[in-house]
């Protein structure tokens, strides 16, 4: 590590979907970090108006030195477990996630030990791979604020069906994430999955 820089752990899931009416979704749901659990939403709609959604400034800081957004709110943000999957509510928001097996890839990921898969250095090994694979996925690269990143996923299932609204307007129907969401260097897969990752940030002190 370079001298005068920190890395911080992210440990949680996910979920990234995609909606007919245009809107995309990118709920971060941690289930440890530094300053304990939380979740936060990035939203993108049809027109690619980029819209954070954190539960306290200490979250909508972080977050936004690290991502790009053409607006922030702070809000109360909850994620429910549900008997079908996930259910994400906000003042703005309401998403249900109805989430089913493990893709091919999730299964291909559970074959690696996961003190692997989350270690910097395997991350960057497998960044060209997912360049190709996954249209629009790194597993490293520089944010924002000389930030650096390592996604380290262990598992995927699918995203099957979602319902909710965004700001009053309903979702509509389960899409593909196209065009990919533009929060920083990374996107979520086009398929509507759920990722379970941990994520390394290198930051200056």
């Amino acid at each position: 590590m370079r001298t005068g820089r920190v890395r911080e752990r992210f440990t949680g899931r996910i979920a990234g979907v995609g909606s007919s009416s245009g809107v995309r979704v990118v709920v971060g749901r941690w289930d440890d970090s530094p300053w304990g659990p939380f979740t936060d939403v990035m939203v993108e709609d049809a027109s690619g108006h980029r819209v954070l959604l954190a539960p306290d400034d200490r979250v909508r800081h972080f977050v936004a030195s690290t991502y790009s957004f053409d607006e922030h709110v702070i809000e109360p943000v909850s994620v429910e477990d549900t008997p079908a999957g996930w259910q994400v509510t906000t003042p703005s928001l309401s998403l249900g996630l109805e989430v089913g097996n493990r893709t091919p890839l999730g299964l291909l990921l559970g074959l690696v030990p996961a003190r692997v898969a989350t270690a910097p250095w395997f991350c960057a090994l497998a960044d060209p791979l997912a360049r190709v694979v996954l249209r629009g996925v790194r597993t490293r690269g520089t944010a924002g604020n000389d930030r650096r990143e390592w996604y380290g996923a262990t598992s995927v299932a699918a995203v099957t069906r979602i319902t909710g609204a965004w700001r009053g307007t309903g979702l509509g129907v389960l899409a593909s994430v196209d065009p990919p969401c533009r929060f920083g260097f990374s996107s979520t897969p086009r398929r509507p999955s759920v990722t379970r990752v941990v994520t390394t940030i290198e930051r200056p002190v």
